[in-house]
């Protein structure tokens, strides 16, 4: 194994995440848009450092309830600048703010987010990176084909000979049955 899988599996932080929800299909818009935004602050920095400051960018950005970080402020931006707990980055937070008003636009458009995921799919990542450009702000194509493999869209979350592979395997993420 290399990668991800062979480091994460035991460690206190990254082992529940690579365990239990890398690569693993959701359908709850707050947990997409969690997903999203936790790539968009991953970039630069390591993953480690993201999940360890999830909680505290839980507690900033209103469980990422997208309809609440959707209507943020100057003072709202203070506030989370203002904040030690979080990754304090005016770009990330900026774009926080505006892809919570684009995704509400897809969701009242599509029904919900993961409605219009579904949509799309299958592309290639080529593809998904070019509509997802279209669609929000700070997207490169790390971002995108990170949030895409974690939410099961795309493959490569784990190695074929990790247990949770296998586990993947039995619930068929929509990468699998395109």
């Amino acid at each position: 194994m290399s990668g991800y899988c062979h480091s994460a599996p035991g460690h206190p932080i990254h082992g529940p995440y690579h365990d239990s929800e890398y690569g693993f299909p959701v359908a709850d818009d707050r947990v997409l848009f969690e997903r999203l935004c936790l790539e968009i602050f991953q970039a630069g920095l390591s993953w480690l450092i993201v999940l360890k400051k999830r909680p505290a960018l839980n507690a900033a950005f209103d469980g990422f309830d997208p309809a609440r970080v959707a209507g943020y402020d100057d003072g709202d931006v203070a506030r989370l600048l203002a904040d030690a707990s979080i990754i304090r980055n005016r770009r990330k937070i900026a774009a926080t703010i505006e892809n919570a008003k684009r995704f509400k636009v897809l969701q009242v458009d599509h029904g919900s987010f993961s409605h219009w995921l579904a949509a799309h799919h299958p592309r290639d990542k080529a593809d998904w990176v070019k509509l997802f450009r279209q669609t929000f702000v700070f997207m490169g194509g790390e971002v995108v084909g990170e949030f895409l493999m974690s939410i099961g869209y795309m493959p490569g979350a784990h190695h074929p000979d990790c247990p949770v592979f296998a586990e993947l395997t039995k619930i068929q993420p929509p990468w699998m049955k395109a």
